[in-house]
């Protein structure tokens, strides 16, 4: 195995305080936004905030175990954990084994809890294509031998993703996937060429499923079907237009009391502007910023070829996710079901980026700097 210099003492002190910011940020709003609900469904208005406290805490203690792992470990294993993660997407999609919720088949049961498949597969994906790229360096510029077998890799993960189907995390996933191939040096002409094979492509998706198609009208005017396709939309932009500069105040939204539905999840910004304003928005946005600087340092002065594809893919999914979200949320682009990393109510999908984040803090104990 390839050796690297020791470690530093500590990771990253300020992306590890942009993270748990943003955790004690969510876990306050998730309760913000579900206890009404929560009250209502399971008499209970701490459900759903009990349970991110406790996926935030299994989430963190595995981030401070995996950032103590050399990162050098996920390039040994990189193959088994993407069998695994192709192994897992193909068992959700057989009946009886995964779970429909919300129209897609996303889920495996597991006791009391679910897991989602494709999140793992993000990150399966990640480490893998690091390790390919960085051996594969030279031959990224030939189609055949570098651009193809890389393409062909996400664009398998991605059709498994589409037939649970879930549209949005296919997305991230092909995004992630595609900025670490151009990092690595693909050329420009197979991305253009790839660019007009994919819009063709998209457009096919959005015409094979009526209520795709509606969700790009209600995105260009909601108010044409206020009561259906527009409706998240809509209820979201009232959430969010209150709030003006300092917000109705913590725990003062009207939007969660059963117009947005299930506020805690894939629409929790809309409930924070709601009640901490502009200021409360642009300061998460601004610990968003934060991480992906820090991200993005980690990247650059990593100390090999794949430690730097390692981090730049993992930051590169969370950025992307939340470019998604936030867009969705105050409606820039049709709905697609995405959660906001750190803040909306879920367990596979906070787990396994708190994860990622070990990864990626892993890499800066070995920064150049």
């Amino acid at each position: 195995m390839h050796k690297t210099s020791n470690p530093k003492t500590m990771p990253d002190i300020l992306l590890m305080v942009g993270i748990l910011s943003l955790l004690t940020i969510g876990v306050i709003m998730v309760y913000s936004s579900s206890s009404i609900w929560a009250s209502y469904k399971f008499n209970d208005s701490f459900f759903f905030a009990k349970r991110q406290i406790l996926f935030a805490g299994v989430g963190v203690l595995a981030m401070f175990f995996i950032a103590r792992i050399p990162y050098l470990f996920w390039r040994t294993h990189a193959k088994k954990l993407l069998i695994i993660c192709f192994v897992f997407l193909i068992a959700v999609l057989i009946p009886g084994v995964g779970m429909v919720r919300g129209g897609a088949q996303s889920w495996i049961g597991v006791g009391a809890f679910s897991i989602q498949p494709s999140e793992f597969m993000k990150l399966g994906l990640i480490i893998f294509l690091a390790k390919f790229l960085s051996e594969r360096q030279k031959y990224i510029t030939s189609f055949q031998q570098g651009f193809l077998p890389a393409l062909s890799l996400v664009m398998v993960a991605f059709a498994l993703i589409m037939l649970q189907p879930d549209l949005g995390t296919g997305v991230v996933l092909v995004g992630t996937c595609m900025l670490m191939i151009f990092v690595a040096g693909a050329r420009w002409a197979h991305f253009i060429g790839l660019g007009l094979l994919g819009l063709a492509g998209f457009v096919a998706l959005i015409a094979s499923a009526p209520y795709r198609i509606k969700r790009i009208t209600a995105f260009l005017n909601p108010w044409e079907d206020p009561l259906g396709s527009g409706f998240q939309i809509i209820q979201s932009l009232y959430a969010i237009g209150p709030g003006g500069l300092m917000g109705l105040g913590l725990g003062q939204s009207l939007q969660k009391f059963f117009y947005l539905p299930e506020p805690q999840t894939d629409f929790i910004f809309a409930i924070l502007a709601e009640e901490l304003g502009f200021l409360g928005g642009a300061f998460v946005l601004l610990l968003f910023l934060l991480i992906l600087w820090r991200g993005i340092r980690v990247a650059l002065y990593a100390p090999d070829l794949y430690g730097s594809l390692l981090a730049l893919g993992i930051i590169g999914m969370i950025s992307i996710q939340v470019m998604i979200n936030i867009s969705v949320v105050t409606g820039l682009i049709p709905v697609t079901g995405i959660t906001l990393p750190f803040l909306s109510y879920g367990g596979s999908s906070l787990t396994l980026t708190l994860c990622s984040v070990g990864i990626l803090l892993s890499v800066s104990r070995y920064s150049k700097l």
